[in-house]
């Protein structure tokens, strides 16, 4: 099925998966849609690498009617131990971020809207979603992101940059420098370096 075929046929709610090209790791999500906002419960698993132990890191995310982050809970289990961590946006646009030990802090985190989690394709869409950053459209942005680091925990803001073409969205964040292609629900299809939709 090409791509296009693909971004013309998934009705939501879906479970839209993903494996990485070159490492034993795979995300899967079951997305439900309401206008823009997102309801999603997901998962990523992956085997020990150089680069991290092997881990799993399921989540629950929920945004608000524009497609703004709400609230994302995330828990990471490994060998030797499991973690957990939540973040939430108030109507304030300020940030509480509870970590594994029950600390709270609370932070703007220069004005972030969305949340970002290494390892997976699936969060590039909410800045993606939210702006309207289409293949084609010409949009070119950069925005902050509440940007989450796994098997670690450790939470900083970061900005990525979503630039429109007519061949799919140049992508500048902290760990890529790439090209992605997303479906006509602004999920993304593939990710180089990352993960390809299968």
């Amino acid at each position: 099925m090409s791509e296009a075929d693909r971004s013309d046929t998934t009705s939501f709610p879906a479970v839209l998966t993903w494996r990485a090209p070159d490492v034993p790791r795979m995300e899967s999500v079951r997305v439900q849609l309401s206008g823009n906002r997102i309801k999603a419960y997901g998962r990523v698993v992956a085997a020990a690498t150089a680069a991290h132990p092997a881990f799993s890191a399921s989540y629950d995310l929920v945004t608000d009617e524009l497609g703004g982050t709400k609230r994302l809970s995330l828990t990471v289990t490994m060998a030797e131990r499991e973690r957990q961590l939540s973040v939430a946006r108030d109507e304030e646009n300020m940030w509480l971020v509870q970590d594994h030990s029950g600390q709270t802090s609370r932070s703007a985190y220069e004005g972030a809207l969305d949340v970002d989690v290494v390892f997976s394709p699936f969060f590039n869409a909410l800045p993606i979603r939210r702006l309207g950053i289409m293949p084609g459209s010409g949009e070119s942005v950069t925005v902050p992101v509440v940007y989450l680091r796994v098997p670690d925990l450790s939470v900083d803001v970061a900005h990525i940059s979503y630039s429109a073409t007519d061949t799919g969205i140049d992508l500048h964040s902290p760990v890529a420098d790439t090209t992605v292609t997303a479906d006509a629900n602004g999920f993304i299809l593939d990710y180089p370096g990352l993960a390809e939709r299968i």
